[in-house]
């Protein structure tokens, strides 16, 4: 039987809300126990393991007896509080019946956009790391509205992967991995083995979310390409499989491997390729987006056609096509008043319109991230 060759000392395992809530009966312990007994065979081994752990809302409906998923933020936010206690109590007790302690962090986007916020964070899940307890990772569902409605834990797995320079991001679902078709609609799809995650036909595959999860198929590619742009690979599989964490890491041919295209981004720029939320966007035309694609250049203003929102300086902006789907994101060097001024505009123009300056590029490749 082939395996696969992957580099696991330290891994980021993100389990959804479908297999933690049993059909929406509330927290499967039977389930938490089985994942906490292979996490903790991993830990033995001297893997480093950080888990992703949703099911907080879906817990917080049941303890309510709520027969629906509510409408209203309050409600989901309260939900998440009432949740989030039972999921922690979850965790830390089937761990503990391993001997090992685990840690409840709790993060939004905002957390890991801001620099200091950002550094600070990786830092304390590095010494939890080498205190050798295991972070429960989730989406601080209280107060990140955003996120609560738009978000998901396949992301925030992978924007942790990257903080914390993960060699691999396991993505437990309710399907045995990514095929080439829906398999709820299609009987002849295919299984996909390994792709690049990078691919962009990964999209036109990828079906919706279910009921209790706020995900789906088109979210955990989106995640394996965030996660790829720190070098990280992305294995999708069934968590319904037998052992399938052990089996996995030991490179039984489970499941879909998404894999980089190149390695690790500097951790300035895995910092950048993070920002889910910016301060303004630019809209660039076709021949700027082929001079960041193509030619790997720095953004002139020249090819920026809009500036959208107020920034300053420095701030982290992100850069769109005309249908507003994201090409990069980078630090701008004109503040909103003075890019409006200068979209369009030839470089020799711009000490003209705007006096002296310190850079001529509207974006300097060093400071980018494309996507």
């Amino acid at each position: 039987m082939n395996k696969r060759q992957l580099a696991c000392k330290r891994v980021v395992v993100k389990i959804g809300s479908a297999l933690l809530t049993a059909n929406g009966q509330g927290l499967d312990h039977a389930a938490i126990a089985s994942w906490a007994e292979q996490l903790a065979i991993l830990h033995a081994r001297g893997c480093d393991v950080i888990l992703v752990s949703s099911g907080a809302v879906a817990e917080g409906m049941v303890r309510m007896k709520l027969a629906g998923r509510p409408d209203s933020l309050p409600a989901l936010q309260a939900c998440a509080a009432i949740g989030q206690m039972g999921l922690v109590e979850a965790w830390s007790g089937a761990l503990l019946g391993h001997q090992i302690q685990s840690a409840q962090v709790l993060l939004t986007h905002d957390d890991l956009s801001d620099r200091q916020r950002y550094l600070n964070g990786g830092n304390t899940l590095r010494q939890l790391i080498d205190w050798r307890v295991i972070p429960v990772i989730n989406e601080n569902d209280t107060v990140a509205t955003d996120e609560i409605r738009f978000g998901d834990n396949d992301t925030l797995g992978a924007l942790v992967a990257a903080l914390i320079g993960a060699d691999l991001l396991i993505i437990l679902t309710d399907q045995d991995g990514m095929f080439d078709r829906d398999p709820r609609k299609d009987s002849s799809a295919t299984l996909l083995s390994s792709v690049r995650a990078m691919d962009e036909t990964l999209f036109e595959m990828a079906g919706g979310g279910g009921v209790l999860g706020r995900g789906g198929m088109v979210t955990k590619v989106r995640a394996a390409r965030l996660a790829a742009k720190s070098g990280c690979p992305t294995l999708i599989a069934s968590g319904q499989a037998k052992q399938v964490l052990l089996r996995l890491i030991d490179g039984e041919e489970l499941g879909t491997l998404l894999t980089p295209d190149a390695d690790r981004l500097t951790a300035h720029k895995q910092w950048l390729a993070a920002h889910l939320q910016t301060a303004g966007r630019l809209v660039l035309d076709e021949g700027a987006i082929h001079a960041l694609r193509v030619d790997k250049r720095s953004l002139l203003p020249v090819g920026v056609q809009a500036v959208e929102g107020v920034f300053e300086r420095g701030d982290v902006v992100e850069c769109v096509n005309a249908q507003g789907q994201r090409i990069a994101v980078g630090l701008v060097n004109f503040d909103s008043v003075s890019a409006s001024r200068i979209v369009r505009q030839p470089t020799n123009k711009i000490t003209e319109l705007l006096g002296e300056q310190n850079s001529v590029e509207m974006i300097h490749r060093d400071q980018m991230v494309v996507f």
